[in-house]
């Protein structure tokens, strides 16, 4: 068996030494350029690492291991993978009978602004959770934080002195059927929200910011994206509500609005930062998608579902 290994920031091939106990494994490091070259790829990192090799991981098609050692594990965590040992047991299982084997949803971002020169590239791939307003400045925020405190509650740490700053934006969601909001015409868009809003996340896993549960019906395996709209709150209530997501039980709350879609489209009175994975994509206007069983993953030995 042919295998790659790709490395995020602060990992090396020490971290992938208790992998090759088989001594059968032809291993390489780096990305393989076409899919013939290898039968399974190692991607040692968190959220941000794989959100920045979804790209090129879709195109390839090949089955993908993610050994979770970043600062945010979420994508890792929904595939039954929150600790190193468990992407052990999922590889060694792997290499017995390549049986755990599960091909996910993605989430794709399409920009609708021609003049934003951050739209460049087009479309963009997200595993975990997409949002703007008040979670797009924590994740900014959180992102300026040395790397090891981002990994000990960097993203709690930014939410307090962020919620005291932050006011609502009006933010209009609409959502479709379709799977190809691109050739549908404006009558086939259905307003779900149009408010004063603080945070509106857009999920294909459950957990976010380190295991938040933002989304707790999400399933990476559903064709849907779970939508989180929490409108005008104030403050101290806002603050006061946020250790029930780590539970989920914030959907229970007046002011938040949770629904799903295949699709959706965000607009804005003004361009606001649109982030993904703990990592930067545009600005408004978007449009949001589910793209089906976008990828092939390795998942623990005893998930039987995502």
């Amino acid at each position: 068996m042919r295998a790659a290994a790709i490395f995020g920031l602060g990992c090396s091939p020490k971290n992938l030494q208790p992998f090759q106990n088989d001594k059968t494994v032809d291993w390489r490091i780096g990305m393989p350029a076409d899919c013939a070259e290898v039968d399974v790829i190692l991607l040692f990192g968190g959220d941000g690492t794989v959100h920045r090799h979804l790209g090129q991981l879709v195109r390839l098609g090949i089955p993908v291991l993610v050994v979770p050692a970043g600062s945010g594990n979420d994508f890792a965590r929904g595939l039954g993978l929150p600790r190193v040992k468990d992407a052990l047991a999922a590889w060694q299982k792997f290499c017995g009978d390549r049986e755990n084997v599960h091909k996910i949803d993605l989430g794709i971002i399409t920009p609708l602004a021609d003049e934003d020169p951050s739209s460049v590239g087009g479309a963009r791939f997200f595993g975990c959770v997409a949002g703007v307003g008040l979670d797009s400045e924590v994740a900014r925020q959180a992102n300026e934080l040395p790397r090891w405190l981002r990994s000990h509650g960097g993203y709690v740490l930014s939410l307090a002195p962020t919620i005291f700053r932050f006011a609502p934006l009006p933010i209009k969601i609409l959502t479709s059927k379709t799977h190809n909001p691109a050739y549908q015409s404006e009558a086939e868009w259905q307003t779900r929200s149009d408010q004063p809003t603080m945070l509106a996340a857009f999920a294909n896993t459950s957990t976010y910011g380190g295991g938040m549960t933002i989304a707790p019906q999400a399933k990476m395996d559903d064709g849907l994206l779970d939508i989180c709209v929490v409108g005008r709150i104030d403050r101290f209530k806002l603050l006061a509500m946020f250790p029930t997501v780590y539970f989920g039980r914030h959907v229970r709350i007046r002011q938040v609005n949770y629904f799903q879609a295949s699709c959706l489209r965000v607009e804005t009175e003004h361009p606001l930062d649109v982030y993904a994975d703990g990592e930067y994509v545009c600005r408004t206007p978007i449009e949001v998608a589910i793209h089906r069983q976008a990828l092939p993953v390795i998942v623990h030995p005893s998930q039987t579902s995502l």
